[in-house]
């Protein structure tokens, strides 16, 4: 039974589709197997490369946002400090004392030369400068720091 428009061509439609089917099957020599097979982890590359670059952000990041949340904390502290100081009258002393402990609680590492206090007529202004190195395996990295704050009088 052909169902073919015209009788001639059926068998020459049927052979080209079988050749078409043999022409997709492998059939590499025996080195070209070899070759083949070493070309196949290739396209894993770049998966592994963003894996190490989306790893080293991670770790970047554990490491200096501590770091950066410490330096917040204590620049909010110190603009309590300087509010309750101006509203109460408290000498420089005061002040540089209770921004020391400051430091100290939120772990920040400020000695006393790096804390500058000044007082007048009920604004306190408070500037501190300090460096914090980040041990990053293959980098250390220096962060520098001069959070200042001041509470200045609306009269």
């Amino acid at each position: 039974m052909n169902l073919s428009p015209n009788p001639n061509l059926a068998g020459k439609v049927v052979a080209a589709t079988a050749t078409a089917r043999k022409s997709r099957e492998p059939h590499l020599p025996a080195e070209g197997r070899a070759n083949r097979a070493t070309e196949k982890g290739a396209g894993y590359l770049k998966p592994i490369v963003w894996t190490l670059i989306l790893v080293s952000l991670v770790y970047v990041g554990v490491k200096v946002v501590p770091v950066l949340v410490a330096e917040f904390e204590f620049q909010d502290g110190m603009q309590t400090i300087a509010r309750f100081a101006s509203a109460n009258g408290q000498p420089t002393e005061k002040i540089h004392d209770a921004v020391l402990k400051e430091a100290e609680k939120d772990e920040v590492p400020v000695g006393k030369d790096d804390i500058k206090v000044t007082g007048t007529h009920g604004n306190v202004r408070i500037n501190v400068d300090y460096a914090v190195t980040v041990d990053l395996m293959v980098y250390q990295w220096t962060l520098n720091f001069h959070p200042a704050v001041s509470n200045d009088s609306l009269f």
